[in-house]
């Protein structure tokens, strides 16, 4: 039993495929050929990803009852009322989980980085869409129900979410109909151009959010007078945005980590304190939204437009099945047309 809970070595940044690097992080990095089992057991130890896995892990579990909530509820099917909320709570599992398991199974090869991170950014595209789907029926201002943006606005939010998926897998990889090549991650591997596969990722989510919370940010900041949609969400709304915002941060400029190589390799690098400002912004931003849902119940099912299984429930199984048919279309060429030659080999 020993040997199984054994710890598994950790490598440096030299000892390890450029394909692994992360700026500013020197030590704590896993085998890059690791199995799964060698993957799940290193999340008992410490190396620069545990606390990446943990930190969107357990969030996930409380999600899950607040969902579970929801769902235990009576007529909660029959209430179309409550169904942008389910899609939210659902989608609000779906990220974290997602991002979990990518950070623990990427280390499996350079291969299964890739596709565990395409999972990855089709479920924060979908969370993107869970927000926009929510914010239709319960955050909308008084002065735009109704309008022609607010008829506009699902639409548009789907198309946005299919459009992050694609452009944040082919920020990783390129086109994928050009990776049949021999030399498949070469090629095309974000090294090649890690610069712009960082200003093209970030733009991936960066539009979908600025588009989702233009109603938002109307209500809270710009709008003045009758129609504003002034209640005790709005600063529960205001803490979401602020922690979005430095989330947005982290991610972008690498810090502290940049700053200081090395010391931070463990514990305290941007990815972790962007997980945990992640998950604490979603934890305001659905507050808010339940809050919302109460206050405006009667105003919004008189003055809103209907909310209905296409614009929820079905707006959400039509972009998740379209993220997974691009998430396929890139995974496959990984998954049969790469060469041992590309990969990481045990020392």
């Amino acid at each position: 039993m020993l040997s199984l809970i054994k710890l598994q070595r950790v490598f440096n940044v030299h000892q390890v495929p450029k394909a692994f690097h992360e700026d500013g992080i020197i030590s704590g990095y896993r085998h890059p050929r690791s199995s799964a089992t060698e993957c799940v057991w290193s999340l008992f130890q410490l190396t620069n990803e545990t606390l990446n896995v943990w930190t969107h892990f357990l969030p996930t579990w409380y999600f899950l009852w607040k969902l579970m909530t929801v769902l235990l509820m009576e007529d909660v099917w029959y209430e179309a009322y409550t169904w942008p909320l389910l899609v939210f709570l659902f989608s609000c599992c779906v990220y974290p989980l997602a991002s979990s398991c990518a950070h623990t199974f990427s280390s499996m090869s350079t291969s299964a980085r890739h596709i565990c991170y395409f999972f990855d950014y089709g479920a924060l595209s979908f969370y993107s869409l869970g927000s926009a789907i929510s914010y239709s029926a319960y955050v909308f201002p008084d002065a735009w129900l109704s309008s022609s943006f607010h008829a506009y606005y699902i639409p548009v939010a789907v198309f946005n979410t299919i459009l992050s998926t694609s452009l944040a897998c082919y920020s990783r990889l390129g086109l994928p109909f050009l990776h049949y090549s021999h030399d498949i991650v070469e090629r095309f591997s974000e090294r090649q151009c890690p610069r712009m596969s960082k200003v093209l990722r970030i733009l991936a989510f960066a539009y979908p959010y600025l588009f989702d919370n233009i109603p938002l940010f109307y209500r809270l900041f710009v709008c003045v007078g009758e129609g504003c949609t002034d209640n005790e969400a709005n600063s529960v709304h205001v803490q979401h945005t602020l922690l979005a915002f430095l989330t947005s941060f982290l991610f972008a400029t690498h810090l502290p980590e940049r700053l200081a190589p090395g010391r931070f390799d463990y514990i305290g690098h941007s990815h972790q304190l962007f997980h945990v400002c992640a998950i604490i912004g979603t934890h305001f931003q659905m507050k808010a939204i339940e809050m919302d849902m109460g206050l405006r119940r009667s105003q919004l099912l008189a003055s809103a437009p209907a909310i209905s299984f296409n614009n929820t429930i079905g707006a959400a199984l039509l972009c998740v099945s379209v993220s997974l048919g691009i998430i396929c279309v890139y995974s496959l060429p990984l998954l049969y047309g790469s060469n041992p030659k590309n990969t990481a080999h045990k020392e």
